[in-house]
């Protein structure tokens, strides 16, 4: 036999019964735990077409999304490399509703090239989002929830890293020499390369004094709640950077612990407010990602306010304890008629039961047989099974 029938492309794996396991346990208390919170499942399809797909604001979709063409109608469609603009085009397209929306969904995104040398092209994506309504209340609850699903998960003391590209883009949009080198400048600001930054700038005709000097300290504006008390006696007094300041102080004031890194801009084409991620001892990235994105729902023809989170539910149990076996009841196999009436009664009341084939051992790690249903005096009755020594 060929290594090529059972060998996978690079960076795509299968699921072993444990993992598996544990992924679709997790999955269930997690959409349990926001649909106790009022949030609506939805499922949006796998492909789609790409002019929808990339119609959000996120300039990285396109090179991340596998294309494939529709054999019924000719036209180009994506693998959806992300689930939170189709679940953004359900709400402003198909709901279309007044109101505040709140809306979660799990399931498989697929990514061209892997975002690490570690990670999977195929991701188990689980989220929650809320539209509809601006204020701080909906950043607040999806934070709060965010942390929720870690602490759901076991992963205990994550810690809240918070940013906003509002107080770049208010920098950028003093010059429009800053804007026609956007890409180069978040770049250098991001990667807090400071004298980089510094060269790079006094290569450019007109900046205001007072705007590189915000550009240049912005790479040291992070740390703890502080920052920001910091940030408002050093940078511009523009509106649009009071306005982020605000809203960075508002969710301080919630998480207390929480960091903020105001250099830290990765979500600069996309978030148009408050963004956040959350790590953990453990996992050498961000576990959960998200923050505001009011401006994504224009392309679908409804601008709504947005804001939510997302993680990539197999890369959180792969960092997880493997979840204990079960404890199952084994029984031999016969096609009598009391046998397997009592068989379905302890299925219907939650047990695992395994008929074993005659003749053969059953050979499984994701239970441990505790008891055995037997015939004893005409009747099938319930026996321990002694642990092995």
């Amino acid at each position: 036999m060929s290594a090529s029938t059972w060998l996978l492309p690079e960076f795509i794996s299968d699921i072993l019964p444990a993992e598996a396991r544990g992924l679709e346990e997790l999955r269930r208390k997690l959409l349990d735990l926001y649909q106790q919170s009022g949030f609506e499942l939805v499922a949006p399809p796998l492909v789609e077409f790409t002019e929808s797909l990339f119609a959000g604001q996120r300039a990285d979709l396109p090179k991340k999304t596998v294309k494939v063409i529709d054999q019924l109608s000719g036209r180009t469609m994506g693998i959806r490399p992300d689930i939170t603009p189709q679940v953004s085009r359900i709400d402003a397209h198909l709901l279309n509703r007044a109101g505040v929306t709140r809306l979660c969904y799990c399931g498989v995104a697929f990514h061209s090239v892997p975002n690490d040398l570690i990670g999977d092209r195929e991701l188990v994506q689980i989220g929650a989002e809320i539209f509809g309504y601006a204020g701080s209340e909906a950043d607040l609850q999806i934070i709060s929830l965010a942390y929720q699903t870690l602490e759901t998960a076991g992963v205990h003391g994550a810690k809240l890293d918070l940013n906003h590209p509002g107080i770049m883009r208010a920098l950028v949009a003093a010059h429009p020499v800053l804007e026609s080198e956007v890409d180069k400048l978040n770049a250098l600001v991001r990667e807090k390369a400071i004298t980089s930054l510094k060269a790079f700038l006094a290569e450019l005709d007109g900046v205001p004094p007072e705007i590189q000097q915000a550009l240049l300290v912005l790479p040291n504006l992070y740390g703890g709640a502080d920052t920001l008390e910091v940030a408002r006696s050093v940078l511009p007094k523009l509106p649009e950077i009071q306005k982020a300041l605000d809203e960075l102080e508002a969710i301080v004031k919630r998480f207390p612990s929480a960091s903020v890194d105001l250099a830290d801009i990765s979500g600069y084409d996309y978030h148009s407010g408050i963004s956040f991620a959350l790590y953990a001892e453990g996992w050498h990235n961000a576990l959960v990602r998200g923050g505001r994105y009011d401006r994504v729902a224009q392309a679908y023809g409804r601008e709504r306010p947005a804001t939510g989170f997302s993680l990539n539910l197999r890369r959180l149990v792969q960092g997880l304890e493997s979840p204990a076996p079960n404890e199952a009841i084994k029984t031999s196999w016969s096609d009598d008629e009391e046998h397997l009436d009592k068989i379905q009664q302890l299925r219907q009341q939650g047990h695992i039961v395994v008929q074993v084939f005659p003749d053969t051992e059953q050979i499984n790690e994701e239970y441990i047989f505790t008891r055995e249903l037997v015939i004893e005096n005409d009747q099938w009755v319930l026996k321990s099974i002694a642990p092995l020594e």
